[in-house]
Parts: structure tokens; sequence; C-alpha cells
């Protein structure tokens, strides 16, 4: 029987704290509120613990920000689309920040394995002088496990309505799309990572954070499989390739440390579920 389960993460900021309530219904929930830089960030680790998806499951995920309040959402482990014998799987994030509001969309990655059939949607929707850090990295099969990806479709829809959408889909036999040179090139692990702000960014904080990126870029051996962009004056969007999940997370977390002192004067203390 498939698995069908929901959660409502509310964020709300008073008296110089941010606290949570949540709602969920099926296997999916946050564990206990952590404040490691203070009272003013929220910390929570999003957990389902039948750790997979297969044919027929959703995962729906709305979180709510309120004017002020910051809070930071990760997981403990991969996203795992299995294989599917005929209905999709679905997960589906909704991320709501009203005026004021922060918030750091950074689950661990998304994993394709052979066979699966899966939708992985985000949907943005930010008010004036809301401000957004999210990112989204999918693996396509698992190499170390010499399990590729050769059979099944993925689809990545992510999407702020009129300001910005990214959709693709990824089919397993694909030859073009998925090891020509103007495709994925062979690579197996793609990302996004996306600062979003609800009121114009000006020219010269973006520009600042572009420079930046790129002299991150150049210092990396990941980096010439990456670029950074500004498709207009409210998203700034790093994308990215590698062969492996690893080298992809590993510099994707040192641009979301750059961004986070760039753009909110903030050092990035890594979450310790990460070291896990």
């Amino acid at each position: 029987m498939p698995w069908h389960a929901h959660l409502s993460l509310d964020y709300h900021h008073r008296t110089g704290r941010t606290a949570a309530h949540f709602t969920h219904d099926g296997p999916l929930r946050v564990l206990r509120s952590l404040y490691p830089e203070g009272p003013t960030i929220c910390h929570h680790v999003l957990v389902h613990p039948p750790g997979g998806l297969v044919g027929g499951d959703t995962l729906d995920i709305q979180v709510h920000a309120g004017a002020g309040a910051h809070a930071l959402v990760t997981t403990p482990g991969a996203t795992r689309f299995y294989r599917s014998e005929g209905e999709p799987a679905l997960q589906r994030t909704r991320l709501r920040l009203d005026a004021g509001a922060r918030l750091e969309w950074l689950p661990l990655e998304a994993i394709a394995y052979n066979g699966c059939l899966a939708r992985n949607q985000l949907e943005l929707d930010l008010a004036p002088g809301a401000e957004l850090l999210a990112w989204d990295i999918t693996a396509l099969g698992l190499p170390h496990a010499e399990a590729p990806w050769l059979r099944g479709e993925f689809l990545q829809h992510m999407e702020w309505p009129g300001r910005w959408l990214e959709r693709g889909l990824i089919r397993a036999d694909d030859g073009p799309l998925l090891d020509g040179p103007l495709g994925l090139a062979g690579q197996r692990c793609l990302g996004s990572l996306v600062f979003a702000c609800g009121s114009p960014l000006s020219r010269a904080r973006r520009e600042q954070v572009q420079e930046a990126t790129h002299a991150l870029l150049a210092s990396h051996p990941q980096g010439p499989w990456c670029g950074v962009t500004s498709p207009n004056d409210h998203v700034l969007v790093l994308r990215g390739l590698a062969p492996l999940v690893e080298p992809l997370m590993q510099l994707w977390q040192q641009v979301w440390a750059l961004w986070r002192r760039l753009l909110w004067e903030r050092e990035a203390p890594l979450p310790r579920i990460w070291s896990m």
C-alpha cells in the first residue's frame, strides 16, 4: 500500500526567538527544535522513517516562515526514489515566506534508483523582504555500488510563479542528454543552489556574490563543471555537475557558507547531522 505523508511546519518570531509548530500525518516529522546559533535561528532535522519512496508514495511538505522568523531545515540522509512498477513517486515541497522572514532549505541529496519513476517538486512563495537559501542535489544511480541508472525517469520541477521556473525531465534511455556534451556529459550528479529574495536585489549586491562565487569555483576541482547566474533581480542560481554526490555536496556547503556571510553577514556552522 502506498505511503501518503504530510508535514506542515510553521515558524514565528516573538521577543527575539524563532519558535515552531508542526503537524503531520503519516511517517514524516521533525526532531526537536535546536538553537546552535542562539534563539533567533531555529534548526530542524526532517525525518522520514521509511527511508525512501516507491510507486504511488507521496511526501507533501509545507513550510511557512512568519514575519521576522529565521529557520534552517535539513535531513539526516538522502531521499531515495526506489523502483516503481506503475505509478510515480512524488515529493512535493512548498515554501512560503512572509515579509522579513529567512529560510534555509538544505536537504541532503535525492537518489534515483534504477527503475524509479520520480517526481520532485519545489514551489516558492516569497513576500517582499523575505529571503530564501535553498538547494537541490540529485544523484542518478549508485556508482559506488555498481548500480547504474539504466531504466526509469526523474522529473525535477522548481518554481516561483511569475519569477523563476526550472523544469527538466531526465529519462534513463536518453543517451544524448545523459552523455552528450550539451547535456550531462556523463556526469551522474546534478545540483542547484538558489538565493531568492522577495524584494529586488541591487546590482551591486548581485555582482558581489557572483564575483566571490566565481573566485571560489576557480579554486575548487569541481568548479569547471559549475556556473552561477542571475536570471532576474530576485534570484541567484548556482548550477553544477559531478560524477558523484560527495564533491558537489562539499562544494555546495562551501558556497552556502560564502553566500550566508555575504548576504546575511552570518557565519555558517555546519549542522551536526551532516557529520554523522
